[in-house]
């Protein structure tokens, strides 16, 4: 394991997009035990639910994975792929309302495999450990950073000796296949989260994550987009900045505004620059070079608008800085493009 490069440890590793998020295409595949409560809760939306006197036929309803209580040496487990291949920059072990049933210590394997294989194969695989056994808390989120620069499609997270984990994070930096993108003849969608695009910063996200905007697929509600709060002090704009997954020339942009309608943006432009250095802080970087690539343009609600023949610029661009007039929520930016 190495040291994670010099500028990433500015950023707590809790801004990383989800790899193994539900939404994302993470799925919890096999686990030594689940007598309680699911797997398949590890990796749900929000922290878990506590519903008191909700019972099953096994006990207590528990919005989270809970192994029944070992009477035998040994330690639960639960192996999960990343719906996002990457390299995890930390996890989130939510013990969330789990208090008397908590495990009293975690751990984290990690593997890269390519393809889908059956679960059970992975069981007996040459892991490697990104995370030793440390302590947990009940009822809380412990956040563990990870230093390890390897890409990784599956995790087995490890709980001792038995217990209740709510949920589970892994946040981390997606590394696609970028030989694929490269090769690409037509055009890709160079911000998507998939395919190595990042949301490196946002002014405002108080409804709407950040990451919202570059998910896979289109928003099955409001709350799955990105989303800002009424500004009270006018005139202004909200902005936020994409990492393309590669340089490349833009040919397409949509801006999606599913199921925001009450509260989409009268607006929005876009720019692009191409940056060669790292840029930590783009709320005062001052000095970037912006070119614009669509004018301020008026929005509809709940509506996919696709922009071409309005493109101003094609780039190469290494970013692009959506601005919404004056505030509101947007599901989806997509920058489709070719790779330079």
């Amino acid at each position: 394991m190495h040291a994670p490069e010099e500028g990433k440890l500015r950023v707590g590793f809790t801004e990383f997009i989800d790899l193994a998020a539900e939404n994302v295409g993470g799925r919890a595949l096999l686990a030594s035990d689940e007598f309680f409560a699911g797997k398949e809760n590890l990796l749900k939306p929000g922290r878990g639910v506590f519903i008191p006197g909700k019972y099953t036929e096994q006990g207590k309803w528990m919005d989270g994975w809970e192994s029944r209580r070992k009477r035998v040496p040994g330690h639960d487990w639960c192996i999960l792929q990343l719906g996002l291949p990457g390299v995890v920059r930390g996890v989130d072990i939510d013990t969330n309302h789990f208090l008397g049933n908590f495990p009293e210590y975690a751990s984290v394997d990690a593997l890269e495999v390519e393809g889908s294989p059956p679960a059970e194969s992975l069981v007996d695989a040459k892991w490697t450990r990104i995370l030793p056994q440390l302590r947990l808390q009940g009822g809380s989120r412990n956040l563990f950073p990870i230093a390890s620069e390897q890409r990784w499609t599956h995790l087995r997270l490890n709980i001792y000796p038995d217990g209740g984990v709510a949920r589970f994070r892994v946040h981390g930096e997606v590394r696609p296949d970028f030989e694929r993108l490269m090769r690409a003849n037509g055009s890709v969608d160079l911000a998507a989260a998939e395919n190595g695009g990042t949301v490196v910063a946002c002014n405002d996200a108080f409804f709407g994550p950040k990451d919202n905007l570059i998910l896979p697929g289109r928003a099955a509600n409001m709350g799955e987009g990105w989303e800002t709060r009424r500004k009270r002090v006018l005139p202004g704009f909200d902005w936020i900045v994409v990492k393309l997954a590669v340089p490349g020339t833009v040919q397409k942009v949509e801006v999606d505004t599913a199921h925001y309608k009450g509260n989409f943006p009268e607006s929005a432009s876009i720019e692009g620059c191409y940056l060669r250095e790292p840029v930590v802080d783009f709320a005062n970087a001052h000095d970037i070079a912006w070119t614009e690539l669509l004018p301020r343009t008026k929005l509809r609600a709940d509506h996919r608008h696709f922009y071409e023949s309005e493109l101003r610029a094609q780039g190469p661009f290494t970013h692009v800085r959506l601005r919404i007039y004056p505030d509101g929520g947007v599901s989806r930016l997509r920058v489709h493009g070719r790779p330079a």
